[in-house]
């Protein structure tokens, strides 16, 4: 090797994207992103408890829900705190090591909530069209396999995506146009040629998405023709309504993601990406227990029992 690609791949630092340059934008940033990721991260939890503590709830689908919401925990705590703490201490500087780690987690957890997501429609298909077969087919056995698998699988992914990326060499001011380590702004400042990485991002990626997509499609499809062969009144059209949460769930992640990663190149968006990807890090995972506690009467009426509990045992202490 050339010591010109020796010293051009022995990068030490990053440096992010500011988003705000104004002391008061920036103290608004702050301040509106901390409000975001506490409340994240304390509604997730909350659903993590209920689904832990009222035994009325320990059943396949809220199984499934608690480590939805243990991984939206852990998604938005990825790149939330670096960027509310880079913005306070004004210092937009990552190293490497952290560059990477950050890479494979988001990568890793993105892609288990993928698989994560799909998992809980089949439940739900299972739930719904099969509701004689279902405790024999989701027992507690099948549940933790499913749910460690799609932890090492979404490892793996994570592991293939950050081997590619930072196999690439990195040249001139290292400055991503992103506020967090992410795959297409380090293709953007490499100095080789990145088609092989961005096929992978395409192929792989593509793969995984359309095909966790395809599916929940497809039990959705089934929930519906199930659903609809039944006659007004009947007990199915109450199963299928303990759907809707995912389903809308399901849109806004897949629709956000599909959107930044698989959408063709664009000039006039790709200034913008950063903007793009605020929604799925820190939105989306905000408005899942919003979505699972508004829409399920199971999590508001737990929630309500726990609370009383509480209350009663204040009042009386």
């Amino acid at each position: 090797m050339k010591m010109q690609d020796m010293n051009s791949t022995q990068v030490t630092v990053f440096f992010l994207l500011q988003l705000w340059d104004s002391p008061t934008g920036r103290i608004v940033f702050i301040m509106m992103f901390t409000i975001i990721y506490i409340l994240t991260f304390s509604g997730n939890l909350i659903i993590i408890i209920i689904c832990r503590f009222e035994k009325n709830l320990h059943t396949p689908m809220y199984y499934f829900l608690s480590h939805l919401a243990a991984l939206e925990m852990c998604y938005i705590s990825v790149t939330v705190p670096k960027m509310v703490h880079s913005s306070a201490m004004g210092n937009s500087s990552i190293s490497f090591v952290a560059c990477l780690t950050q890479l494979y987690f988001f990568g890793s957890l993105g892609s288990t909530e993928c698989f994560l997501l799909a998992i809980m429609g089949y439940d739900r298909f299972l739930a719904v069209c099969k509701p004689l077969h279902y405790h024999s087919l989701m027992t507690s056995r099948i549940c933790n396999f499913l749910v460690v698998g799609t932890w090492v699988v979404g490892s793996i992914y994570g592991v293939i995506h950050t081997a590619n990326t930072f196999r690439l060499q990195f040249c001139g001011a290292k400055v991503l146009n992103h506020y967090f380590c992410d795959i297409l702004p380090l293709l953007k400042i490499s100095c080789i040629d990145t088609y092989i990485n961005e096929l992978t991002v395409f192929a792989v990626g593509g793969f995984l998405m359309i095909g966790c997509f395809v599916l929940i499609c497809g039990s959705y499809m089934q929930i519906l023709f199930s659903v609809f062969s039944v006659p007004k009144g009947g007990g199915r059209m109450k199963a299928f309504s303990t759907c809707v949460s995912h389903l809308v769930v399901v849109l806004l992640f897949y629709g956000s993601g599909c959107f930044m990663y698989m959408r063709p190149k664009s000039n006039l968006l790709a200034e913008k990406e950063w903007l793009l990807s605020i929604f799925y890090t820190s939105i989306t995972p905000l408005l899942n227990p919003i979505i699972y506690s508004l829409r399920n009467k199971d999590i508001r009426k737990a929630l309500h029992v726990i609370l009383n509990s509480h209350l009663c045992k204040f009042s009386f202490a």
